[in-house]
């Protein structure tokens, strides 16, 4: 007889504590309770430095696994949950809740006729300054030109998987093997996996969901126009890698 919960919860943590005392996990979790489907919570901590780990590993509660990782960026915290998890759907959502837990509820109508169905926050972005609104039209301008024109939003944290595809794509994103040790680290995986879904035939559904910045943990080691560039610079290296590779490893 499976065993299998409907739905595994994956959040990667990376110096989350001024977040994690605003009691997020506690309302992911409250949230997952009232629900009839079968659900675990699974918090990966991506090396943090700030004192989250601790304050993580006190939260005890059946259906939630907190696991302790080697720091390796936000896509390594991730995979390291993704093997751990156990649903036949796995969403990723970001500890500070920017797009609240209760959004799923718009997405899981298109399971299972999609295979990945993703959060959009839309073209707008409150919270944002003028700087940073400009510069994710430019990214996004950028990325649609080469990658995946018919998706507005590759970069919500919210997203929705059937698991056995997922599991069988994200082991090959190239950030995997390419990770440099440096703090924190944003990347554009979200492109390079989206774009390998669609190679293997699988389905992708936008959503527009409820978005507003609530990130503030932001550390001194986060460069924006940094983090811009490189990753521009990785929707450029997808663009030009042998796609059909991908294809061939994931089979």
């Amino acid at each position: 007889m499976k065993n299998n919960p409907f739905l595994s919860v994956v959040i990667s943590q990376y110096n989350e504590l001024l977040n994690l005392k605003y009691n997020v996990v506690e309302e992911v979790y409250d949230y997952l309770q009232k629900q009839s489907y079968t659900w675990e919570l699974i918090i990966v901590d991506d090396g943090s430095t700030d004192g989250s780990t601790d304050y993580t590993a006190k939260f005890a509660r059946p259906n939630f696994q907190y696991i302790k990782a080697e720091h390796k960026g936000k896509a390594g915290g991730l995979h390291r949950g993704i093997q751990e998890a156990k649903g036949d759907w796995i969403l990723f959502t970001d500890i500070d809740q920017s797009t609240p837990i209760n959004q799923i509820e718009k997405l899981l109508p298109y399971c299972p006729d999609f295979k990945a169905i993703i959060g959009s926050r839309g073209r707008k972005r409150d919270n944002f300054s003028l700087f940073r609104q400009f510069a994710s039209y430019v990214f996004r301008t950028l990325r649609k030109v080469l990658l995946l024109g018919h998706i507005e939003d590759t970069q919500c944290g919210f997203k929705l998987f059937e698991s056995e595809m997922l599991k069988r794509t994200f082991p090959h994103l190239d950030v995997l093997t390419d990770f440099k040790d440096s703090g924190w680290n944003v990347t554009a995986f979200d492109v390079e996996l989206l774009y390998m879904f669609e190679k293997l035939g699988g389905r992708i559904m936008e959503v527009s969901v409820t978005w507003r910045n609530e990130d503030i943990s932001v550390t001194k080691d986060r460069k924006f126009v940094k983090e811009s560039l490189d990753m521009a610079r990785q929707v450029l290296k997808v663009t030009i890698n042998n796609c059909l590779l991908y294809t061939s490893d994931a089979a």
